[in-house]
């Protein structure tokens, strides 16, 4: 993805003990969801019972990925990763479908490229989608050695489908719909001469993200829209921050709300801030902007450097970045957030 502002600094949520308190909330016939201000009226107290996420088997993930070599789309191991991300998503019985199409870089190349789409209840109008990019950005061209080769990819790529394929172990007990879109070709776009090298090039608009700009202009034939959309990227890096990003809080506040009010209620708001960042160029810009599903980024921003973390396109982002207690963290989020769905709660 592509940083546009800066982030302006803000308070942490505070963290409360005990049950959840969520409002009552109804839905607009877009589906989208409406909140109540009448926090102390509606208030009410729900049990919901929540799987525990495995951090060991998404840390596993996240290695059985990197072990393939960097996904860059047209290689073997791009090849190698749809098989297993296709393989894992059937042993759960999502019946994954593969959505392909070409497209031309802005340095001229042509790919293949492919999305992978899995969904839990199909019919079920209540849903709720979750996606990641899989590919991997062809060179690490933030850093100072070796910018035009390849980097493993283990946080940027890997990180968001291990989550999402440790998640589809336990969406047939949620109670609601939820779609796995796994995007592609996300990460090839135009830096704007970082290091020179696409300075060689005219600039254009558009270049990131291609996979989901392809999904969101070319839904399913009977498509149920979800309620809303989450997207991951770089949700598994070793002291990760999830601030509010500035593009999901101009599209979608309320789903930034619903998330990181759970998050601070099951004692997470030390990772999931109230630090703001300027809007990014991510795949939720164009699922918000062409598919009009009201999604979300949770993505790792420093919000001290005003950057995405240090190794960010870098050679560095192997498997020593990855934590399993942020994977533990972003993972049990969204456990809570998708079976506490089917209960219409939402945050105060």
């Amino acid at each position: 993805m592509k940083r546009k502002n800066k982030v302006i600094a803000a308070s942490l949520l505070a963290i409360l003990p005990g049950f959840i308190l969520f409002n009552g909330c109804h839905h607009n016939e877009n589906g989208a969801a409406v909140f109540s201000s009448d926090t102390a009226k509606r208030a009410v107290e729900i049990a919901v019972t929540v799987p525990s996420f495995n951090a060991d088997s998404a840390y596993n993930y996240v290695k059985e990925q990197v072990d393939f070599g960097p996904r860059i789309p047209g290689t073997k191991a791009h090849q190698e990763c749809l098989n297993f991300i296709v393989a894992q998503l059937t042993k759960d019985s999502l019946h994954p479908i593969i959505q392909e199409s070409k497209a031309r870089t802005f340095d001229g190349k042509q790919f293949k490229f492919e999305n992978i789409i899995a969904q839990s209840e199909p019919n079920n109008n209540v849903r709720v989608m979750l996606c990641t990019h899989w590919d991997t950005r062809p060179w690490a061209d933030m850093d100072t050695v070796d910018p035009d080769k390849p980097f493993d990819g283990a946080d940027d790529g890997g990180s968001g489908v291990a989550v999402l394929l440790e998640l589809a172990h336990h969406l047939k007990n949620a109670g609601i719909g939820v779609d796995l879109v796994f995007v592609d070709l996300e990460d090839y776009g135009q830096q704007d001469g970082v290091n020179g090298e696409d300075t060689k090039y005219p600039v254009q608009d558009n270049t990131w993200c291609t996979g989901s700009q392809y999904w969101a202009r070319n839904l399913p034939t009977n498509y149920i829209m979800p309620r809303y959309g989450i997207l991951l990227d770089m949700v598994g890096g070793k002291n990760a921050l999830f601030p509010r990003e500035g593009t999901s809080d101009s599209f979608a506040p309320q789903v930034v709300n619903k998330v990181w009010d759970i998050a601070a209620r099951i004692g997470y708001g030390n990772y999931f801030t109230q630090d703001r960042t300027g809007p990014t160029i991510d795949d939720h810009l164009y699922i918000n902007k062409l598919a009009n599903i009201p999604t979300i980024d949770i993505v790792h921003y420093d919000v001290k450097t005003h950057d995405y973390p240090y190794f960010h396109h870098k050679h560095s982002d192997n498997m020593s970045v990855i934590d399993k207690s942020t994977l533990q963290v972003v993972g049990t989020t969204l456990l809570n957030v998708i079976y506490r769905e089917k209960t219409g709660s939402v945050t105060p």
